[in-house]
């Protein structure tokens, strides 16, 4: 007797609820089904959801915000009078930070050029889909070239005297050391942590933390004539 040969194909979005195969097993072939149940959330609705979730929680945040503190805004705007210093929105107080120290043409479009081009091209240079540690492989090859830009680059900051952004690089090239030295086996978890990270995450930090000490200096360190003063002294 042969088994009736009813087989219902239909499409679903959710996989895990209507799994549906079909196998065709022949004389000369065993029947042999290889199944995998990965992690995934479905797009719609569940992250959809949530992204409205989070809109709606951070309307209200800003909504309690507003009506419970009022905006830090100065008098009118008086075009005889030029506030000194005369500071740019904090989203740029890290490019006007970078004036004090390079000429307007490299503080405004050269390195902000060259930044969003390296972001968007180093992702293609090396391609890593594992996202692997970057010196889990061929680590002195990985060492050698991390010296060589650790060191022309701190130089480079040390020469002009930005020291703002020395030390910012000082402490992510510190921690990439670290990272170079360690193992995903190493005892401390914070080890293990730094030496998962691949190339991408090392630039993508060490652009995040100078924008914000950069910001953060423009900010609350910089008085009259663009001079250094301390945020608690008037």
């Amino acid at each position: 007797m042969t088994a009736p040969k009813d087989f219902i194909v239909g499409v679903g979005s959710d996989t895990k609820v209507s799994q549906k195969r079909v196998l065709f097993v022949t004389r000369r072939t065993s029947a042999h089904v290889k199944s995998y149940d990965e992690e995934q959330v479905q797009t719609y609705p569940e992250v959809l959801f949530r992204a409205l979730l989070a809109v709606e929680v951070l309307t209200i945040a800003l909504v309690l915000i507003s009506l419970f503190f009022n905006a830090p805004l100065e008098g009118l705007a008086d075009p005889t009078n030029t506030p000194n210093p005369a500071k740019a929105p904090w989203y740029f107080l890290g490019l006007q930070e970078m004036l004090h120290y390079f000429p307007p043409v490299v503080a405004g479009v050269l390195i902000p050029g060259l930044l969003v081009v390296a972001l968007v091209v180093i992702p293609y240079f090396d391609i890593n889909i594992e996202a692997d540690g970057f010196f889990l492989k061929n680590r002195r090859r990985h060492l050698n070239l991390f010296y060589i830009v650790a060191g022309a680059l701190s130089v480079f900051l040390w020469f002009f005297e930005v020291y703002v952004a020395l030390v910012p690089t000082l402490i992510v090239a510190g921690l990439m050391l670290l990272a170079a030295f360690s193992s995903p086996q190493s005892p401390a978890r914070f080890r293990r942590f730094l030496a998962s990270k691949p190339v991408s995450w090392w630039i993508m930090t060490w652009f995040l933390f100078e924008l914000v000490v950069l910001t953060v200096v423009g900010t609350f360190f910089r008085g009259p004539g663009w001079s250094w003063v301390w945020p608690w002294r008037s």
